[in-house]
């Protein structure tokens, strides 16, 4: 298994409407580093779902329940993938906090941080857990 970070804006799809929804597509990567990512997730991966701009913050945890596919909005080159929720961090974790703990000084977050969609290492993913006081 492995492990991924999204990135919404809020006012454009937010952690609520995720969890009204149910399940949702991917839909709309335009940058080749994350759609190459987001083609490489797998049914089961596990993706944690970051609000962006707004709140700038990791809120909540889901999976890939559809593998990488044609994005219906264009006729490009371009792949979406669906995810299901699977639950909402007790305590967000702030992009402040990411960039404070040593620990995730190498996460794709602090050094990548435009990208819509990125890789989380195991290591990485288990302290945002820690971080958001999550049972493991």
């Amino acid at each position: 298994m492995n492990y991924w970070l999204v990135k919404s804006e809020p006012f454009k799809y937010s952690w609520e409407q995720m969890l009204k929804d149910g399940r949702t597509f991917w839909d709309g990567v335009r940058n080749y580093a994350a759609r190459n990512h987001m083609r490489a997730m797998k049914e089961g991966d596990i993706v944690l779902f970051y609000h962006s701009n707004e709140g700038k913050e990791i809120v909540g945890i889901t999976k890939v329940v559809k593998e990488a596919y044609q994005d219906h909005t264009t006729d490009g080159d371009w792949s979406m993938v669906d995810i299901s929720p699977i639950e909402t961090l007790k305590n967000p974790v702030t992009l402040a906090q990411i960039k404070a703990d040593e620990r995730l000084q190498n996460m794709w977050l602090v050094k990548q941080g435009r990208l819509s969609v990125m890789p989380v290492q195991k290591e990485e993913y288990d302290t945002i857990l820690e971080l958001a006081g999550q049972d493991q």
